[in-house]
Formats: structure tokens, C-alpha cells, sequence
């Protein structure tokens, strides 16, 4: 009984800094996905038990990733302006937040948002993405020096398969 107490306090804890990260209220990843709702007059499919999956990745990668935070709005329809569209990104994430990536279609049909931000070792990324009907919204936080790392292991190991 005391260790369910236990790992029901640690769950818990764990959920409320993934929840003030997201930026509850109305900026942050909670801010621009409540936004599109109400502009666009559509539904976001949220993934169940994200936090937990969050805590999974962190241990999956050694800490690589963690703090998760994914949205998908299906069947979206709507046209977006994308001067509108980075603005309001802009504005919810707030100064702290520096956009590396703007890339719309000729059309603007498609739509690619990336932001970054410093968050001490580790690197915050948002990353606002719409093609076709689809729009997905993704946050995350990165160990920059250790994805670096990984991905040297793989670059070594495909060179020294090569040989093979």
C-alpha cells in the first residue's frame, strides 16, 4: 500500500513541471493549440497519458529527450495566413523563443514552423507543421550534446560498415 502511495506522489510530481513547462494558460504549447481551436473552429486530438510517455522517453533515451507534448488536428481544412500564423506562434511562446525555420508552400497549403530556446544544457523545440489536411503541433526538450553523441555512434558505425 505505501509504495502505490509511493509511485502515485512520484507520477504526480512528475506531471506538474511537464504541465507548467507546456505553458499552462494562455501561452506556450497549451496557448497556441487552444488558439488554432478557437480560430479555425477545429477539435485537436491530444495523446492520452502524455506525460507518462514523456517520462518513458527520458529513460529511453538516457535523458536525450523528455518533456513531450504533441497535438494533431485531422481533417483541418481551413486557410491560414502565414505572416498571421507565425505572429500568433510568436506572441504564445513569447521573446525567449527564436524562430530558425518559416517555410510555407507557394500556395500555402503547407505550412512549417521551428522555434528554439535555450533551456541551460538543454534546448527547447516547437515545431508547428501543416500539410494537406493535417496539422500537427509538437514540443519537446533536447539534450543537444547527447542526440550529438548518438548520432556520432551511428555515423562511426555505418562508416566502419561500409568496409564490410
Amino acid at each position: 500500500m505505501k509504495r502505490m502511495i509511493f509511485v502515485l506522489i512520484c507520477f504526480v510530481a512528475l506531471l506538474v513541471p511537464v504541465t507548467v513547462l507546456a505553458g499552462g494558460g494562455e501561452g506556450g504549447f497549451n496557448g497556441i493549440v487552444r488558439t488554432i481551436e478557437v480560430k479555425y473552429h477545429s477539435h485537436a486530438t491530444r495523446i492520452p497519458f502524455m506525460g507518462l510517455i514523456s517520462f518513458v522517453a527520458r529513460k529511453a533515451t538516457q535523458g536525450g529527450v523528455s518533456n513531450v507534448h504533441v497535438a494533431e488536428f485531422e481533417d483541418f481544412s481551413a486557410s491560414m495566413d502565414g505572416q498571421e500564423l507565425n505572429r500568433m506562434v510568436e506572441q504564445k511562446l513569447g521573446p525567449e523563443w527564436e524562430r530558425v525555420i518559416r517555410e510555407t508552400s507557394r500556395n500555402g497549403e503547407s505550412q512549417t514552423l521551428i522555434f528554439m530556446h535555450a533551456e541551460g544544457q538543454r534546448m527547447g523545440l516547437f515545431v508547428l507543421d501543416s500539410s494537406g489536411h493535417e496539422l500537427d503541433v509538437v514540443q519537446v526538450s533536447v539534450d543537444p550534446d547527447h542526440l550529438n553523441g548518438k548520432l556520432d555512434e551511428y555515423r562511426h558505425h555505418a562508416h566502419h560498415n561500409e568496409g564490410d
